[in-house]
C-alpha cells in the first residue's frame, strides 16, 4: 500500500495565510477607495476661506475644482498603461503614494502648489478610478456586482464625509483650510500601509484589443452613459445649493440638502451593482435609475416651491444607482482585467471630460436666462440622452466578443 506523504499540519496554516491575504485586499480595496473623492469634495466648501487667504479671485477658485478632472481626462487612458508596465499592484501603491505627495503640495507649495497639488490629487485619483474595476474584474470575477457595490459606497461615503467635516476641521484652531486639506493625507498613508503586503505579487496585464476599442458601439455607449451621470452629478454638486437658495432656502439649509443627495445615493450605490452583476442584462435597472432622474429634475422644474426634499432624494437615489453601474460596465462588458482597464480609462477620460464642461456651461446658461428653467431643461435632455445609451451599455454582450 503506498502512502502519500503529505504534511496535513501546514494545511491550516496555509488556509489561514490564504484567509489573511484576501482580508488585506479587501480591506486595500476599500480603502484605495475611500481615498478617491475626499481630497476633491473637501475642496468646494473651503473656496471662500481659500479666496479670502490667497487672494485669488472666484474664477481661479473654480479652477481649483476643475482642474482635478481635466486630470482625470488626460490620465485615464494612461492608467492601463502604467499598469502592463510596472503591475497593477505598484500603480494603484503610486497613486496612494502621489496623492500623500499632491495633498501635502496644496498646503506648503504657496498659490503655485495649491494648483500643481489639485492636478497631480487629479491624476492620481484617474489611477485608482480605472485600475479598481480592472482589479475587482481580475480578483473578484464572480463577485463584480457585490465588490463594485461595496468600493462605490466606501467612495461616496467618505465623499459626503469630506464635504461635512471639511469646514469643521477648519475652524480647529490652528488648522484652517490647509489643516483640513492636509489631514487627508492621513487616509491615503493608511491605504498605503494596508496596500503595502499587496506588493509582494506582480501581475502585468497581457495587452488585449486597445485601439479596437475606440471603434466598439458598445464601447461608446457604456462611455456615453458613464459621461452624462458624472455630468448631472457634478452640475448637481456645483449648482444645486444655489438653485435651491435662490428659491428661498437658507444656505445651510441648501448645504444639508446636498449633503443629503449624497448620503442618500448611499444604498443605491450599494445594491444596484449587487443586482447588476446577477442578471445578464441591466436594461431594467437603467430604465429605473433615469425613470428616478426624470421625475427628480421635473419636479425641481415644474413644481418649485414644494416637495424638494422628495425631488432632491430621487435625484440622490438615481445618481448612486447610475455611478455604480457605470463602473460595473467596466467589468460586466469585459472578458479579461486589461479589457476593463482600457474601456475604463476609455470611459472615464471622455467621461471626466464631460462632467468638468458641466458646471460650466449650467453656470453659463443661468447668467444669460437669470432663471433655473434652461438648466432643468438640459438636464431632462441629458436624462433622456442617458436612458439611451444606458440601453445599449446594458444588453448582455462583450466590447471584446468576436
Amino acid at each position: 500500500m503506498i502512502v502519500n506523504d503529505v504534511n496535513t499540519d501546514s494545511l491550516p496554516a496555509s488556509h489561514a495565510k490564504t484567509k489573511k491575504r484576501g482580508i488585506l485586499l479587501f480591506l486595500g480595496i476599500i480603502l484605495i477607495a475611500a481615498n478617491l473623492r475626499p481630497t476633491i469634495t473637501g475642496v468646494g466648501p473651503l473656496v471662500g476661506d481659500i479666496t479670502h487667504s490667497t487672494g485669488l479671485s472666484n474664477t481661479l477658485a473654480g479652477l481649483l475644482t476643475t482642474l482635478p478632472l481635466l486630470a482625470f481626462t488626460v490620465f485615464s487612458p494612461i492608467a492601463p498603461i502604467i499598469a502592463r508596465r510596472i503591475g497593477m499592484e505598484r500603480a494603484l501603491f503610486l497613486s496612494l503614494a502621489g496623492l500623500v505627495v499632491g495633498t501635502l503640495l496644496r498646503v506648503v507649495g504657496g498659490i503655485a502648489g495649491l494648483f500643481l497639488g489639485m492636478f497631480l490629487v487629479g491624476a492620481c485619483v484617474a489611477m485608482g478610478n480605472v485600475l479598481l474595476p480592472a482589479l475587482v474584474k481580475r480578483d473578484y470575477p464572480t463577485q463584480i456586482g457585490l465588490m463594485t457595490g461595496v468600493y462605490t459606497t466606501a467612495m461616496s461615503v467618505f465623499a459626503a464625509l469630506s464635504s461635512g467635516i471639511s469646514v469643521p476641521l477648519a475652524n480647529v484652531h490652528g488648522f484652517g483650510w490647509r489643516g483640513s486639506f492636509a489631514s487627508w493625507a492621513a487616509l491615503s498613508i493608511v491605504g498605503m500601509l494596508v496596500w503595502l503586503p499587496q506588493l509582494r505579487s506582480r501581475h502585468v496585464p497581457v495587452r488585449t484589443l486597445r485601439r479596437g476599442l475606440w471603434k466598439s458601439i458598445l464601447a461608446w455607449q457604456v462611455t456615453m452613459f458613464m459621461g452624462l451621470q458624472s455630468f448631472t452629478f457634478y452640475v448637481s454638486v456645483a449648482w444645486l445649493p444655489q438653485l435651491l437658495q435662490d428659491r428661498g432656502m437658507s444656505t445651510i439649509g441648501s448645504g444639508w440638502m446636498l449633503s443629503w443627495m449624497q448620503f442618500v445615493s448611499l444604498p443605491a450605490s450599494f445594491l444596484v451593482p449587487l443586482v447588476a452583476g446577477k442578471r445578464r442584462s441591466q436594461r431594467g435597472l437603467v430604465a429605473a435609475t433615469i425613470l428616478a432622474f426624470l421625475i427628480g429634475y421635473a419636479g425641481l422644474l415644474w413644481v418649485p416651491h414644494s416637495l424638494t426634499l422628495l425631488w432632491v432624494t430621487l435625484i440622490g437615489i438615481a445618481g448612486g444607482a447610475s455611478i455604480s453601474l457605470a463602473l460595473a460596465f467596466f467589468g460586466l462588458r469585459s472578458r479579461s482585467s486589461d479589457v476593463a482597464s482600457n474601456l475604463s480609462g476609455m470611459a472615464q477620460s471622455i467621461g471626466y471630460l464631460l462632467a468638468a464642461a458641466g458646471p460650466i456651461f449650467i453656470g453659463y446658461l443661468h447668467d444669460v436666462t437669470n432663471a433655473w428653467n434652461a438648466p432643468l431643461i438640459v438636464l431632462l435632455i441629458v436624462s433622456f440622452l442617458m436612458l439611451l445609451s444606458g440601453l445599449g451599455a446594458g444588453k448582455d454582450a462583450y466590447v471584446d466578443a468576436p
